[in-house]
């Protein structure tokens, strides 16, 4: 099989993490016998110096011709003088509106050899298992008038009813697939959005009734994340408070370089792309985690292709590296050997690429 990506390294780690993704990538094809061809674009600040744009046109058609795009990371320091239209983060914001990439996935899983990293007790972290369902097109970080002068300052959350909705079913069916519990967050005792938010929730509950559903405030949720993560499953909430809490829980399993995440339209097209943003204080030096980057790549397998045995194949190897004790420079502290950027990547493609490793290695988490 062939796919075509389109892929934005961004800035900072992005262009290092995003080369890790692919290395394993085509580890998959080799192993696999499938062919992904890589169509290189431009987004964030590299886009800003290069284009003076942070989403050039060409961009966005190589990516309207592409199968999914991978995203490295955008932004940084070097670009927060640039007036807000045309700061790096306005890339990424058009081109998911753009491609109407309403939905949101972050999964968040302790890995056990990890656990000392966690800020969390232990017992406390071990166990999690969970996903953020994040609205991603609407809310505060869309809705208009939206502007600021030297007197006062004006954000718009706005939510249609079938923004709300679209999102809520894509939970609840992820739910069924899981261990059937939604987890619905909101702010009803204080916004508008919120109570329209429950009573959306309350009536996509109806149809799936063998799923356990629960509303929570986002301030409650967000103690509970710290106290009793294990106890969540899907998580499902508003663009805002999706993107607070799904950075708060990236903690317990002790590095934002760990985590992946998918952003889909409603007819299955996607941006895949790791949680962690660009850390141009370490870029260039070849000591990135490019774990979140190759976990993004197995989402982009599963969710765009269809091909879940290569998925699972990619995140059994990673598990596998994990256990042996290997990792990056953020994890020197709970033991181990240390290793690069590209070396790590290496090890998780030396896995995929030997063929009686790698079903050893699929075999025992499937």
């Amino acid at each position: 099989m062939k796919k075509r990506v389109a892929v934005l390294a961004g800035d900072g780690i992005g262009k290092e993490v995003t080369n890790a993704a692919m290395a394993v990538l085509d580890a998959v094809g080799r192993r696999f016998q499938h062919e992904f061809e890589w169509v290189h674009g431009l987004l964030g600040g590299d886009a800003l110096d290069q284009a003076g744009h942070p989403i050039p046109e060409e961009t966005v058609k190589k990516c309207e011709e592409s199968d999914a795009i991978l995203l490295g990371a955008i932004g940084g320091p070097k670009w927060d003088h640039y007036p807000k239209e045309l700061r790096p983060e306005k890339g990424l914001l058009q081109l998911r509106k753009h491609f109407e990439l309403s939905v949101n996935l972050r999964p968040v899983q302790a890995y056990k050899t990890l656990l000392a990293s966690s800020p969390l007790k232990e017992e406390v972290a071990e166990g999690v298992d969970l996903v953020f369902v994040r609205e991603l097109t609407g809310g505060l970080y869309f809705g208009e008038p939206s502007y600021h002068n030297d007197e006062e300052a004006v954000d718009t959350l706005h939510y249609k009813r079938e923004e709300i909705e679209r999102v809520v079913r894509f939970a609840f069916e992820m739910a069924k697939q899981r261990r059937k519990k939604v987890s619905s967050v909101d702010k009803a005792n204080v916004l508008e959005s919120s109570r329209l938010w429950r009573e959306v929730v309350e009536e996509v509950a109806a149809d799936f009734p063998d799923v356990e559903y629960e509303h929570m405030l986002v301030d409650s949720t967000a103690m509970k994340l710290i106290t009793s993560p294990a106890s969540f499953d899907v998580i499902v909430t508003e663009n805002m408070f999706g993107d607070i809490l799904s950075d708060e829980a990236s903690v317990i399993c002790g590095s934002l370089g760990m985590l992946p995440s998918a952003s889909l339209r409603a007819d299955g097209f996607g941006l895949y792309e790791p949680v962690h943003g660009s850390a141009p204080d370490i870029a260039g030096q070849n000591i990135a985690n490019p774990l979140g980057a190759i976990l993004s790549g197995a989402m982009m397998l599963r969710t765009a292709f269809g091909m879940s045995k290569e998925a699972n194949a990619v995140e059994a190897a990673v598990r596998t590296v994990l256990e042996e004790g290997y990792s990056t420079a953020e994890f020197k502290g709970i033991g181990g050997t240390v290793l690069s950027t590209t070396e790590l990547t290496e090890k998780v493609v030396d896995h995929i690429e030997n063929e009686q490793v790698s079903d050893h290695i699929l075999s025992a988490y499937e």
